[in-house]
């Protein structure tokens, strides 16, 4: 339940249309709600911190994750993400009309009706960065956010990012993620007065670290509008990126 849908519930209480025991009916499984020993849902994080609770696939068994996936898309929007796609098939069968993405690696269904003051770019400096970007991109859709993508614009070939300057100034915020060396949010950071988010990768030869280079370099950056999330983590970015556009 998200703050859309509890306005309307308990208008509806006021003005005759609801009555008092589909309210609670509707209510009853806040604010959580125990699936029994293998999860227990929050199910009013979206009227909390504006983003129903989103599935971490990694480490839960194909069961686990249809069984909580079924359960969460049955009061809302649902995102599941680090979906392999071995474990992809269950979900799909528990959540009827749910998509499965292999390249974000994310299983959705439904999409938040909440209003956004404008899109979010979305930049990656190259192509094997882009599971990251379609984690963010899905992350941000299912936000009810404009996602717009701006893919591999790189440190080396600058050109490439400045003919998308334009694009990069009409966002309320961008992401940005990189591997190698990590060099690309500051380089978005010094062109446009938007807050920067970046996102190092695991991508690189082997001084990369596994993407720790890039990490130490986006957290070193001397463009003051650059902040940092979790190496790989396009989710966590996203997220973010998204509470700012609705500001």
């Amino acid at each position: 339940m998200d703050e859309r849908k509890l306005r309307r519930l308990l208008d509806g209480v006021r003005k005759g249309d609801t009555t008092v025991d589909d309210a609670v009916a509707d209510m009853k499984h806040a604010p959580f709600e125990r699936l029994g020993d293998v999860a227990t849902l929050d199910t009013h994080r979206a009227l909390r911190v504006g983003m129903p609770e989103v599935v971490l696939a990694e480490s839960k068994t194909a069961a686990q994750v249809a069984a909580i996936a079924k359960q969460l898309a049955a009061r809302g929007p649902l995102l599941v993400t680090r979906l392999a796609p071995d474990k992809a098939a269950a979900a799909r069968r528990a959540v009827k009309g749910a998509t499965y993405d292999p390249v974000s690696r994310t299983l959705r269904k439904g999409r938040m009706d909440l209003p956004a003051r404008g899109p979010v770019a979305v930049c990656c400096a190259g192509t094997s960065d882009i599971p990251v970007c379609e984690e963010a991109a899905v992350t941000l859709d299912v936000m009810g956010v404009e996602a717009i993508r701006i893919y591999d614009v790189g440190v080396a070939g600058l050109h490439r990012l400045l003919a998308r300057r334009g694009d990069l100034e009409r966002a309320r915020a961008v992401i940005v993620v990189a591997g190698m060396e990590g060099a690309l949010p500051s380089v978005v950071g010094g062109l446009v007065g938007r807050p920067v988010i970046g996102v190092p990768t695991s991508v690189g030869y082997g001084a990369s670290l596994g993407g720790i280079a890039p990490l130490l370099t986006m957290l070193n950056s001397c463009a003051p509008n650059v902040t940092v999330v979790n190496i790989d983590n396009g989710f966590g970015a996203a997220f973010v990126a998204g509470l700012v556009a609705r500001e």
